[in-house]
C-alpha cells in the first residue's frame, strides 16, 4: 500500500500500524533489554532503546498487548525480526529508533497484532 506523507516521503507499508506507547522486551545476544515501543504493525515494529543496534541484527521481542474491551489480560505475542534501522535521535544522547521487520511470528502473534492495530485504529 503506498500513501503520500507530509514531505513528499512515499508510505509503502502493507499493514497498517499504529503508534503505540508500550512497553517491549527485547533479547539480544548480550543480555535482555526494556524498551519502549513508537509503533506496531502485523509485520513489524519501531521501538526506542538506549543502545545501537546494528542493521541486520535478529532480535526476540517479547509484548504483551493491552486486554480487549470486557477481558482482563491482554495476549502474550513473541517472535523475532531482523533490524531494518537504527537511527540516533541525537547527538548528545545515547538512545536510538529501531525498526524491525517481524520475520519469525505464530499466526496467532500476526493475528493477535492485528486485531489489536484494527482495534487500536478503529
Amino acid at each position: 500500500m503506498e500513501t503520500s506523507l507530509q514531505g513528499g516521503r512515499t508510505e509503502r507499508r502493507r499493514h497498517p500500524r499504529v503508534p503505540f506507547d508500550w512497553p517491549v522486551t527485547i533479547a539480544l545476544a548480550d543480555g535482555t533489554f526494556q524498551a519502549r515501543l513508537r509503533d506496531v504493525s502485523r509485520a513489524g515494529m519501531c521501538f526506542f532503546l538506549d543502545r545501537r543496534v546494528p542493521e541486520m541484527t535478529v532480535l526476540r521481542m517479547d509484548l504483551e498487548l493491552p486486554p480487549a474491551p470486557g477481558k482482563e489480560q491482554g495476549e502474550r505475542v513473541s517472535g523475532s525480526g531482523v533490524v531494518v534501522r537504527c537511527q540516533a535521535l541525537s547527538k548528545h544522547l545515547d538512545h536510538y529508533e529501531i525498526a524491525v521487520f517481524l520475520n519469525h511470528l505464530t499466526d496467532e502473534a500476526r493475528a493477535a497484532i492485528e486485531v489489536f492495530v484494527t482495534r487500536a485504529a478503529g
